[in-house]
């Protein structure tokens, strides 16, 4: 389940990545500090598509935000444990070999 979730987290980073990119800047933004021209959007100046893009990356926003808590419900409660077994077992055969 964990791997699902995490797939599910990289899919949604993507997505977010490419939707954010996808719309239109609000405000002047550094094109206009430069002196670059004006602001087009990419859907004709249609207000509608910028809600419904806007929409799209708050969901996905918190889609990513409650997946990567719920991901915390399906770590394996004993890997912080695991790391450490090589280093016990080391050290149990260096125990055996010097009797």
């Amino acid at each position: 389940m964990y791997n699902f979730i995490t797939i599910l987290l990289i899919l949604i980073c993507i997505l977010i990545g490419i939707v954010v990119l996808v719309q239109a800047p609000k405000g002047g933004g550094l094109a206009a500090g430069m002196g670059g021209t004006g602001t087009t959007n990419m859907f004709g100046g249609v207000q509608k598509a910028s809600d419904f893009l806007e929409r799209v990356t708050w969901t996905l926003a918190i889609a990513f935000f409650v997946l990567s808590i719920l991901s915390t419900a399906f770590l394996e409660s004993g890997t912080a444990t695991d790391s450490t077994a090589p280093a016990t077992q080391m050290e149990q055969q260096l125990e055996n070999e010097g009797q």
